[in-house]
């Protein structure tokens, strides 16, 4: 390939993002991080980034780094190590922290021509912190929520973005970067709050949508509804687990029991089984019972029914579970907004697995039928 400009690509990885996932505490902010490593979680962003860096295929740009997990580690595990032109050193090896991000990423600032950035909304804050939007990014999605707009479908999609970046094809848009209170989020609160724009190279297809919140009368009727056709179909000898969401969580409300808004709960007979379940929890279930039913609604705006504030539900919880035994849910003015429906386990075998037609239930007894995808190359 010859290349007519070297782009020079920044390159940042929080190495300890989207490890609460699996263990269900919804985020790694503060004391959260040293929960999930007692609860025996493995790290995330490390493995995301090396994915997307082998799926780059491009050979016109040279890697500006952090030193450790942060970046370096990483390029050097990659096929594009031989990229690695710079490392930014002073981050020593204790744990690293937000600021260490803040301040590699300002000094990247006057160095690269874009920054890459594996991680999660927490990320995508530290990153607006440091260069606001003097700088296009491509956030590479390894968090836990992730309901900012500048995140890509997944790795491979981030990877085909920088393509096309270095190619000239993209166009370049400001996108809103959105967190939530994590502490007001494991209490079962909602509270987002957007936090300012970054510029993102954009191409149709790569990039997901914000997240979009729906209310009002008609709204809690319809998901009203749809509990009420969910809880005379149910066999009261199955195991029902239950994903996050309002619309899933009104069975709860039509059973009587108080479920967790934001977190996974299995229910059987009438009563809670497991609340606010992380992965062993729920592989526990999938040993003892069979045919488990699973119950999901997609993230409103951006369509994703996995790998978005629910990895609880790990691949090899899916796997267990099976494609045939998920029932999807989503209210008419949520379905309304998605042309088709997205998975992002981390795992694209079990992405693979979960692709194809759903039918989707919208209302007491009425279904839509939507597709549902995992980006691939």
């Amino acid at each position: 390939m010859t290349c007519s400009k070297m782009v020079k690509v920044g390159f940042i990885v929080n190495p300890i993002a989207g490890m609460g996932g699996r263990v269900g505490l919804k985020g790694t902010d503060g004391e959260a991080y040293k929960i999930a490593l007692e609860r025996g979680a493995q790290p995330v962003s490390p493995q995301r980034a090396v994915e997307f860096l082998n799926a780059l295929h491009n050979e016109c740009f040279e890697i500006y780094t952090a030193p450790g997990l942060m970046g370096e580690e990483e390029v050097s595990r990659s096929i594009h190590a031989g990229k690695l032109a710079r490392v930014i050193n002073g981050v020593s090896n204790r744990e690293t922290t937000r600021e260490d991000t803040i301040r590699i990423a300002r000094e990247m600032k006057g160095l690269v021509d874009i920054l890459v950035f594996v991680g999660g909304d927490g990320t995508a804050r530290d990153i607006y912190t440091a260069i606001g939007m003097e700088l296009p990014v491509i956030a590479v999605p390894s968090g836990v929520k992730m309901y900012s707009s500048i995140f890509t479908l997944n790795p491979y999609a981030a990877a085909d973005l920088l393509a096309k970046f270095i190619n000239g094809e993209t166009i370049i848009v400001e996108r809103e970067v959105l967190d939530i209170d994590e502490e007001a989020f494991r209490q079962d609160k909602i509270a987002i709050r957007a936090y300012g724009y970054l510029k993102t190279p954009v191409y149709p297809g790569l990039i997901q949508a914000g997240k979009s919140i729906y209310s009002g009368i008609d709204e809690e009727l319809n998901k009203e509804s749809i509990a009420e056709y969910i809880v005379e179909t149910m066999d009261p000898y199955t195991p029902y687990i239950l994903g996050p969401g309002s619309t899933v969580k009104a069975i709860c409300v039509k059973l009587g029991l108080t479920c967790t808004l934001l977190g996974v709960d299995v229910i059987l007979g009438g009563r809670i089984l497991v609340k606010d379940a992380w992965e062993n929890q729920l592989l526990g279930v999938l040993k003892n019972y069979s045919g488990v039913k699973l119950v999901v609604t997609p993230i409103g705006g951006q369509g994703f029914i996995f790998g978005r504030g629910n990895q609880q539900l790990s691949p090899k919880v899916l796997s267990l579970i099976g494609r045939d035994n998920i029932i999807i849910v989503a209210t008419e003015s949520k379905i309304r907004e998605l042309r088709e429906l997205y998975v992002d386990t981390g795992d694209p075998a079990v992405d693979k697995m979960l692709e194809g037609y759903y039918r989707v239930l919208i209302d007491y007894g009425r279904y839509r039928v939507i597709r549902v995808a995992s980006y691939t190359h």
